[in-house]
């Protein structure tokens, strides 16, 4: 069934949402117009919808199921958890067995604790840096996305009539933010170093940490240059501020996540994602004296902190099994894929002639509708123009049996083939040429 139908069951499921979800809808991220397509199940790299079209997805849950659907080990770690009960008011051997994985393949982490997602696993940490250093502010790169708290949101979609030539401001992303909070939230240019370490010099004696992503995706999924990420890491060091590395989505690059490829070792590392095996999931590692902050076993500790599903076993268990399944070699795989994807739909816009490129490295990639280099949020900030482009391609790329997100993001999956990567890049050359 071609997109948009009038006889869509997607339309029909989506008519009925409007009249219980706001929009019809509970996640932005999956808001689409005129309706959005509703899943059935998924196998492997592919998805089916309740028309029972079949797509390559190439999101991935917005790059959560690093191992696709329905894998027979995740599977039988599922069922075996659901026999023995799913959450309880008790520890179990769960949590302690993925934390042990954690720690063994994160060089900066010795200690870690869960949580329920990343946003949750961003603001345990943003709270950690405040409680150990006894500091109130936390810096943040322009246009960067770490979840939905407050604090983390701040300039995430700033626009060009805000910039002026001075440090970012601190805007508020969602309506109804105090004004106490942009006050506590210093902005930093991304991938501009002598400009960011100034800027948090200047706020040395109340800034308790300073948060990022070494490939943040709405800033333009660009690596940060290796010498900015040291800068970081250095002035984190000279400020008595924490260095808190965001790997809730780089988490998928390496085997002991993102770390490695940039030299640096946070004090805070926050995951997500790709550690629940496809459950909800977040958590929060690093240094053992940082982690103390969270210590309750002499009393109230510094940060007290709970969560009904917080380390459930269903989480745990998933999770312990996928992160077991990724080996040096899957990562490896991915790579490899990643750049077969890059090339090919960087050769499709030659073809076709129309302005554009990929960002991205491993798994991760995304489409620009733009020749002009990307370096940061400012200069991947899409037009009105390109931004139509995107969603139109995503629009599109549904009838090609593609299911890409609006913003051009694309993470892949460990049950995808290089076969899969050229019906991608084919599909994504088609599109493209009827953008023309």
């Amino acid at each position: 069934m071609q997109f948009p139908s009038d006889d869509s069951r997607s339309r029909r499921l989506n008519q009925r949402a409007q009249r219980v979800l706001p929009g019809g809808n509970t996640r932005t991220t999956v808001f689409m117009k005129p309706y959005p397509i509703y899943a059935a199940y998924g196998k492997g790299c592919r998805v089916w919808d309740v028309d029972g079209v079949e797509r390559i997805d190439c999101t991935n849950n917005f790059t959560a199921a690093i191992h696709g659907y329905a894998h027979p080990e995740l599977i039988r770690a599922a069922q075996s958890q659901l026999n023995l009960g799913t959450a309880f008011g008790l520890p179990t051997l769960s949590e302690i067995e993925l934390a042990e994985l954690l720690v063994e393949r994160v060089a900066s982490v010795e200690h870690c604790r869960f949580v329920n997602s990343g946003t949750e696993a961003v603001m345990s940490a943003i709270k950690a840096a405040r409680a150990y250093t006894g500091k109130p502010k936390i810096a943040k790169c322009e246009g960067a996305y770490h979840g939905t708290y407050d604090y983390a949101e701040v300039s995430l979609d700033s626009q060009p009539g805000a910039w002026g030539a001075e440090a970012p401001a601190s805007i508020a992303y969602a309506a109804g933010t105090p004004q106490a909070v942009m006050d506590d939230v210093i902005v930093i240019p991304f991938n501009q170093t002598e400009r960011a370490v100034e800027i948090l010099r200047a706020h040395a004696s109340e800034l308790a940490g300073i948060l990022v992503d070494p490939m943040p995706h709405r800033a333009g999924l660009v690596p940060a240059d290796p010498g900015y990420m040291t800068a970081l890491r250095e002035v984190a060091s000279e400020c008595r501020a924490l260095l808190i590395v965001d790997e809730v989505i780089a988490f998928r690059l390496g085997f002991g996540g993102a770390q490695p490829f940039w030299n640096v070792a946070a004090d805070l590392t926050v995951f997500g994602k790709i550690i629940g095996g496809g459950f909800p999931v977040g958590a929060v590692g690093g240094r053992r004296d940082v982690m103390q902050v969270f210590d309750p076993s002499h009393g109230k500790p510094q940060l007290p902190q709970g969560g009904t599903f917080s380390a459930n076993p269903m989480s745990m268990r998933c999770g312990l099994a996928a992160m077991r399944l990724l080996q040096p070699d899957s990562f490896q795989q991915l790579a490899a894929l990643g750049e077969q994807m890059r090339a090919g739909i960087s050769a499709a816009f030659r073809r076709t002639r129309l302005a554009g490129q990929t960002t991205g490295m491993g798994s991760l990639l995304k489409i620009h509708f733009t020749d002009t280099s990307i370096t940061d949020y400012r200069s991947a900030l899409p037009t009105a123009e390109m931004k139509q482009k995107s969603e139109r391609l995503s629009a599109l790329l549904l009838n090609e049996g593609v299911l890409l997100g609006s913003s051009g993001l694309m993470a892949l999956s460990t049950p995808m083939t290089s076969g899969d990567a050229d019906q991608i890049i084919s599909a994504v050359e088609r599109a493209l040429q009827r953008l023309l």
